[in-house]
């Protein structure tokens, strides 16, 4: 698979920076390959349900990170079927390459590419996901649009975006830790943020603004599951977000271990035998390219 080089200092400067924060991210995310796989699969599931993806289809997974959903979907689309995984960070894409190329995969593809300019001709999949991609997206609703742009007439749109904080306790207890330690600017309305689209209908509006037809949302309710100690699980929230080790590396190393302590504290509740297990709440907003 080459590599494709698709942005450009003319693109506009939000899309630098997302490209900023999430390049050093890129190497965790990759190193907690599979147990982000487990972390989210009920997601992936959901998505695959609402974009009713099937044998044989042609399908895109936009802002695909180190390659997921989009290495769920090529298992399930099989030989006859094309999967294209598309992030605007060249190392996420690299990564989700290295994956594809270890599987030997021969029915998807990974390209270095902005969600609101795809380098796609109209009408070339069936459907089309994004995982917790969306809330980052500079302009949400032009990046919408294009997606439908290059989905055949009928082909749907699936989307996952996080629930209200307090009801992902995966992130919220570990987060109301750290902002004793290190507070945080609350974020401008409707700026990149991980939970942009907590509340119901936001990202609905989204899609028709957009112009997608026979829209729908659902509230997913599920359990985080990841086989690991908690101390482990810590350590693997720590290094993923950008944000958090920002946040960290303004702390003293007698402030980083009580942190650590607390922190563990609070999750301790969610371990078990096998693992972690938290119980989650993602909304999976979908929507279908009308007719030409």
């Amino acid at each position: 698979m080459r590599p494709v080089q698709r942005y450009n200092l003319a693109q506009p400067m939000q899309n630098n920076e997302v490209i900023g924060k999430w390049s050093e991210s890129a190497s965790y995310w990759e190193k907690y390959r599979t147990v982000i796989r487990e972390m989210f699969a009920p997601v992936t599931q959901a998505l695959i349900e609402d974009a009713q993806i099937a044998r044989g289809n042609s399908v895109l997974d936009v802002a695909t990170g180190t390659g997921e959903p989009a290495l769920s979907i090529a298992d399930l689309i099989g030989p006859a079927g094309k999967v294209v995984g598309t992030d605007a960070v060249p190392e996420m894409v690299e990564a989700a390459r290295r994956e594809g190329s270890r599987r030997s995969l021969q029915n998807m593809s990974f390209e270095v590419a902005f969600s609101d300019s795809l380098p796609f001709p109209a009408n070339t999949f069936d459907a089309a996901v994004s995982r917790f991609g969306v809330m980052f997206f500079p302009s949400p609703v032009d990046c919408v649009r294009d997606v439908l742009r290059v989905l055949r007439p009928g082909g749907r749109i699936a989307m996952a975006v996080w629930h209200f904080a307090e009801r992902n306790p995966f992130d919220y207890s570990v987060s109301q830790v750290v902002e004793r330690y290190a507070a945080s600017t609350a974020p401008t309305p409707g700026s990149p943020d991980m939970f942009r689209f907590a509340e119901p209908g936001a990202l609905l509006a989204v899609l028709l603004r957009a112009g997608a037809t026979a829209t729908s949302e659902r509230l997913l309710q599920f359990s985080i599951r990841a086989s690991m100690s908690v101390e482990d699980f810590w350590t693997l929230r720590s290094e993923m977000s950008e944000k958090l080790r920002t946040r960290l590396a303004l702390l003293s190393k007698p402030q980083l271990v009580e942190l650590k302590r607390e922190v563990i504290e609070a999750i301790r509740e969610y371990s078990f035998e096998s693992g972690m297990s938290f119980p989650a709440e993602v909304l999976i907003v979908s929507g279908a390219k009308g007719p030409s």
